[in-house]
């Protein structure tokens, strides 16, 4: 039973730190479009952006259900290369990089939003390109922010029970993560194991989130923001 208790977790911090590096490049670029530009793409953009934290996580769920289906366009087109996405572990992955992308997207896109646009300008007259002043002047600028949208968007995977519920079922070893097993494990009675993941996951979460506060305070300290 232990076994199983410290592969489930592994499994479920295997999944936050998967999609966190995945949603990372994702959320930069994203970011910084939804930052910088205007006009309608920039509007349906953000909008999508949104739409996985007003969303039930069950409808999320249902419908990347549908599209990850094997009789789907997409399910069919992926079986040719054997490629399976329901009730699979690479499911449960994009599932969650969908779900979770507004939190590494906003924090990123309002920080970008708050630099004074006089450092962009600055960067570009003394002939630095768009690319090199993201990376080197922009960037340096907003690592509480960052640091935030890394911790939340780990954090929140990690407690994620609907979407991953309804793309990757309860197959042990494989698409079974902490909040899945506190489910069913309730389910079953047997509180006091439910307990003990319920326990840990509030436990690191509180780690997660207290510590990341610290070192926020201690970066605006620094960078005076």
């Amino acid at each position: 039973m232990q076994t199983d208790f410290i592969a489930t977790l592994a499994l479920t911090f295997k999944l936050a730190g998967l999609t966190t590096l995945i949603l990372c490049p994702i959320g930069l670029a994203l970011g910084a479009y939804l930052a910088f530009k205007d006009g309608f793409l920039k509007l349906v953009l953000e909008t999508l952006t949104w739409m996985p934290l007003v969303l039930p996580p069950t409808v999320l769920g249902f419908y990347l259900l549908v599209l990850f289906a094997p009789t789907s366009p997409l399910g069919v087109f992926l079986k040719k290369f054997d490629i399976h996405l329901v009730f699979s572990f690479s499911g449960l992955v994009l599932a969650s990089v969908i779900f979770s992308l507004p939190f590494m997207v906003n924090p990123i896109q309002n920080a970008l939003k708050s630099l004074p646009k006089s450092l962009r300008e600055a960067s570009y007259t003394l002939g630095k390109s768009k690319v090199f002043t993201f990376f080197w002047v922009l960037l340096p600028n907003i690592k509480p922010a960052l640091f935030m949208a890394l911790i939340t968007t780990f954090a929140h995977t990690i407690g994620e029970f609907g979407v991953v519920m309804m793309v990757g079922g309860n197959l042990e070893g494989e698409t079974r993560v902490a909040s899945i097993a506190i489910y069913t494990q309730a389910e079953a009675n047997n509180l006091a194991l439910a307990n003990q993941y319920a326990l840990t996951l509030s436990v690191l979460s509180f780690a997660l989130l207290f510590g990341m506060l610290i070192i926020q305070k201690r970066m605006r300290a620094f960078y005076k923001i």
